[in-house]
């Protein structure tokens, strides 16, 4: 139990960092493009992992085989989909808006995990996915019944990063933490420096006068240690004391610390429509983890008490 405490505590201060970084990504990726940010962030966070593994925890080393590989592609290709739509996404719409599409991930998880760990959903599940699907409609839906493209892309990554919650969960307690950490991340920066490649003009990105901007070079540090690095060292070793539902909770905490940060530090204000939907949208994370089944089922046996006496 103590355990369990511990890690929610530390994958809230993680859920905390995601969501102050929204703002500084965004910031960012108008100077920098954003698969090539990516590429970067996450080839800085691969280097720092790898020398934190040689120095204290050598012994990982001689543990990867071809499953581990295979476990840590299999989560890496699901964050960078996920960083590709989310950094991308940010290019058309806010950062508050994109915290909450984000957040939708956390509704989307017992979803997956009927499909994938048959695990079948509770009843404040689809309660949950239905109050946030409401509140999606009233924050990406304008006047002309029109959804801003960079909507979609957020909210395709939100598809990523519930599969990667599952997948974590599966795949975490049967590996040593530090080197599948390692591993996902390095193909995220191998994956976005690829898609850079294809889509973007990367040589223009990384002109020195691009590299030397004091908005593109915190950004980098800032999301490639605390955020990447170290961020998804805590997931993947918390993950092993907690359940992918607690953990999908507790990141529902990402687009209120997104639009708090959004709020103070770029007057991003929404509008009242937004709002409702924002508020829809919370209230479906957090209902979805809610024991309504074993409130309901409490009170069919006392029901059934009260009849038999």
């Amino acid at each position: 139990m103590k355990k369990t405490l511990v890690a929610d505590a530390i994958l809230l201060f993680v859920t905390l960092v995601w969501g102050t970084t929204f703002v500084v990504v965004q910031n960012a990726i108008n100077t920098l493009p954003p698969l090539t940010f990516n590429s970067i962030r996450f080839f800085i966070a691969s280097v720092f992992l790898f020398v934190f593994l040689i120095m204290f925890y050598r012994q990982q080393i001689r543990q990867i085989n071809g499953k581990l590989m295979v476990a840590g592609f299999i989560l890496g290709t699901l964050l960078f989909l996920g960083y590709a739509f989310q950094t991308v996404g940010l290019l058309y719409t806010t950062s508050s808006k994109a915290g909450f599409i984000t957040g939708l991930s956390v509704v989307m998880v017992p979803v997956f995990a009927f499909f994938i760990l048959r695990q079948h959903p509770k009843l404040s599940a689809i309660l949950g996915i239905l109050i946030a699907t409401i509140g999606l409609y009233f924050l990406t839906m304008s006047n002309t019944m029109a959804v801003n493209k960079g909507d979609i892309f957020v909210f395709l990554c939100a598809i990523s990063f519930a599969l990667q919650i599952i997948y974590t969960g599966r795949y975490a307690p049967h590996f040593p933490s530090l080197a599948l950490a390692l591993l996902q991340i390095l193909t995220v920066s191998i994956l976005s420096g690829l898609g850079s490649l294809v889509f973007e003009d990367w040589h223009a990105a990384l002109r020195p006068a691009v590299m030397m901007n004091p908005t593109v070079y915190w950004a980098l540090l800032i999301t490639a240690i605390p955020a990447t690095a170290l961020a998804f060292l805590a997931q993947t070793k918390c993950q092993k004391f907690t359940t992918p539902t607690r953990v999908a909770l507790i990141f529902s905490m990402e687009p209120v610390f997104a639009a708090v940060t959004s709020y103070f530090f770029s007057s991003d204000v929404l509008t009242g429509r937004s709002l409702v939907g924002c508020l829809f949208i919370f209230i479906g994370m957090i209902l979805a983890e809610l024991p309504i089944d074993q409130l309901v089922q409490r009170m069919r046996d006392k029901a059934k008490t009260s009849t038999n006496c």
